[in-house]
């Protein structure tokens, strides 16, 4: 019972970023093959070494870019005034969350294990501190994911965006009181509903403080509905798709990760949540907060299903949220989510354009850099609006004309001026895959071919491919051949057969890692090359089973709403297990809420009164006490000998109730069946 919504909105927050000490592969030798595969003379290829065919593409894609521009270098580097010392953050247990010196190996020209684009922006990215945007509006960089705004109020700080947990972001606000003097916090601004957005509020307000008015918390319309739940049903799998996407379980280094597109990676700190106080509904909405007019800009079901960008007529600056970045974005990131709306994506960076293109000095966000000046705020904007509809547009058109998801994704290629606008680049989101979630948001997941309308399931699939390409053996004769002549996606996907078909060929797994190692080594995109590298990771080290993450969060767990809470709860319902009906009523006496559970047949419904049949057993509690239980806090036993929980009835069908739940595992294999 004390983990069974363990998973609540991880994703959403990244609590799963722990940092672990990455293992030397050891070299496969060939006789650990299965004895039922004769093993073919052919040498595993080497562990964390491109090889002269990535060397050279790596070059080649170098060539294409005007790399020496060093425009934004200079943007980014603007207005410094003071950096943590060591940019080293520890918690209040002295434990460090946040440690700069990881990507210290990151300068001087791209190493051939890096694309050199990607190495540009990991670059850009290390540049850290505190940064005057204009007189009276600042950013805190380079501490976290996400970019922490600060703007001078009339008595105190505004602040933007609190990053993803909390001493980070307390952290950051001390170098601001530092630097520029104390002034107490008057407001902050969720700009949108991702955790890396909202998580650290507890380092720069208090519970007492905002209940006493001291500071306004101001959020979009649906903000902490989306916020919570977003990753309620799929939490799991999408905090264990969150590691491979942000490696969190590899060191950073010339072979490993280097940075995360957006910004250099994920804190390890407690996140938090707080509920606004306060919302914005629509467009052109205007705010007076602590003396500062923002005018807003409604973005829901764009980057984040809440979100709003907002414009300050006295400094002049609009603020993009994580529309614009210095970046292209992610149509459907690739820990899972809800596709986002291209379309509405481009059309509500074309309102900020039309609203206040001519108005901004500056456009700042909540990712990377700022951009200076009207006519290069105006370009910035076009282009970032440019991007969006390129991929929503060229993927309808292709579409329309017949074309599936990965023929569009491997023939849309990308406009001139994606060339020249690195703010446009592939460094988190890809052309490549927003064209597919572009398709997959019109049509789904199948291409509309019958023969994809029903395969095999992957192990099922794979046996019988190995078994046509004549065995194992082949196949590793065909993939090593593949891989001297630089066709990592082919080896990819072969040996991703064979492995699904003989998890423990060791050989297979050795080819498979290398070739996912040469793809991640030549991607532009951060997320890609992490993805591929934890995936190399994994098959050479195996699955980590670290049993010290815990992704409870307590704010969270709170802010749940007991309906959803019971649909997380109905999602865990094994029907091997319930293999007979019954029902349960529970009151909750602290929220006044009443809610009948039925289980048949493996499904649970639920609804928000009681059953009215009096032989219907009751469960009578605090939602605080289901809270603590949740949280592991407290057990079920334990709450029921105190006499905070009370069974009115048969007892032993709430024991039927807990029993018939499964427990999730975080770290269920990905790249091995």
């Amino acid at each position: 019972m004390k983990r069974f919504v363990a998973a609540i909105c991880c994703a959403a927050v990244f609590a799963c970023a722990g940092e672990q000490t990455e293992k030397e592969s050891d070299a496969i030798d060939p006789e650990t093959e299965p004895a039922s595969q004769s093993t073919p003379a052919i040498a595993a290829p080497p562990a964390n070494t491109p090889t002269e065919i990535t060397k050279r593409a790596n070059e080649k894609f170098g060539a294409s870019l005007p790399l020496d521009d060093e425009s934004d270098f200079g943007d980014a580097r603007r207005g410094f005034l003071a950096a943590i010392e060591d940019a080293v953050i520890e918690d209040e247990n002295g434990r460090i969350v946040w440690d700069m010196r990881r990507f210290q190996f990151i300068k001087g020209d791209a190493p051939a294990s890096v694309n050199p684009s990607l190495w540009r922006q990991a670059k850009l990215n290390n540049i850290h501190g505190l940064f005057e945007v204009v007189d009276g509006v600042y950013q805190v960089r380079g501490y976290d994911l996400s970019v922490m705004t600060v703007i001078r109020g009339e008595t105190g700080w505004i602040l933007i965006d609190p990053l993803l947990s909390k001493a980070p972001a307390a952290a950051s606000l001390d170098l601001v009181n530092r630097t520029l003097g104390e002034r107490p916090a008057t407001a902050v601004l969720f700009t949108h509903s991702h955790g890396d957005h909202f998580g650290g509020v507890r380092g720069v307000v208090t519970d007492e403080d905002v209940a006493a008015g001291k500071v306004r918390l101001i959020a979009p319309e649906g903000f902490a509905e989306s916020a919570v739940a977003e990753n309620v049903i799929a939490g799991n799998a999408m905090a264990r798709r969150a590691q491979f996407q942000f490696a969190t379980q590899i060191v950073p280094g010339p072979t490993g990760p280097v940075d995360s597109g957006i910004g250099k990676a994920l804190s390890s700190d407690a996140v938090g949540f707080m509920q606004p106080t306060e919302t914005v509904t629509e467009t052109g909405q205007r705010l007076t907060i602590d003396g500062i007019e923002f005018i807003f800009i409604n973005a829901p079901d764009t980057e984040a299903p809440a979100e709003f960008m907002f414009y300050i007529p006295q400094y002049k600056a609009l603020h993009t949220a994580e529309l614009a970045t210095g970046t292209m974005h992610n149509v459907l990131t690739l820990r899972g989510a809800k596709v986002r709306d291209a379309l509405a994506w481009s059309k509500r960076i074309d309102d900020a354009l039309t609203m206040f293109g001519d108005k901004a000095d500056v456009v700042l966000s909540s990712h990377n850099w700022p951009t200076w000046g009207k006519e290069e705020g105006k370009s910035y904007l076009a282009n970032q609006r440019d991007a969006y509809r390129w991929i929503h547009d060229q993927t309808m058109r292709l579409a329309n004309q017949g074309y599936t998801m990965h023929e569009i994704a491997d023939i849309i290629g990308e406009p001139d001026f994606m060339r020249e606008d690195f703010s446009t680049r592939g460094y988190y989101g890809t052309v490549n895959h927003n064209s597919k979630a572009t398709y997959q948001r019109y049509f789904g997941w199948w291409d509309g071919n019958p023969a994809n309308l029903n395969p095999h399931p992957p192990e099922a699939q794979a046996k019988r491919m190995v078994d046509l390409a004549g065995g194992g053996v082949a196949m590793i004769k065909n993939a090593a051949k593949a891989y001297d002549e630089g066709d990592y996606r082919w080896v990819a996907s072969i040996m991703n057969y064979l492995v699904f078909a003989e998890p423990d060929n060791e050989l297979a797994k050795s080819f498979l890692a290398a070739a996912y190692e040469q793809l991640g080594f030549q991607s532009e995109s951060s997320i890609w090359r992490n993805y591929y590298l934890t995936a190399a990771h994994e098959l050479r080290n195996g699955t980590p089973r670290d049993n010290s993450i815990n992704i409870t969060n307590p704010d969270f767990v709170k802010a749940v709403p007991s309906a959803d809470y019971f649909d997380a709860l109905a999602i865990r319902v094994s029907p091997e297990k319930a293999n007979k009906a019954f029902a349960l009523n529970f009151e909750f006496d602290d929220t006044g809420e009443q809610f009948g559970v039925k289980v048949n047949d493996g499904v649970a419904v639920q609804k928000q009164a009681l059953f009215d049949d009096d032989a219907i057993t009751t469960i009578k509690l605090n939602r605080a006490d289901l809270d603590d239980i949740t949280l592991g806090r407290a057990s079920f036993q334990s709450k029921l000998a105190d006499g905070s929980i009370q069974v009115v009835g048969n007892p032993l069908e709430f024991g039927q109730f807990l029993l018939v739940h499964d427990q999730f595992n975080l770290w269920f294999n990905v790249v091995t069946p």
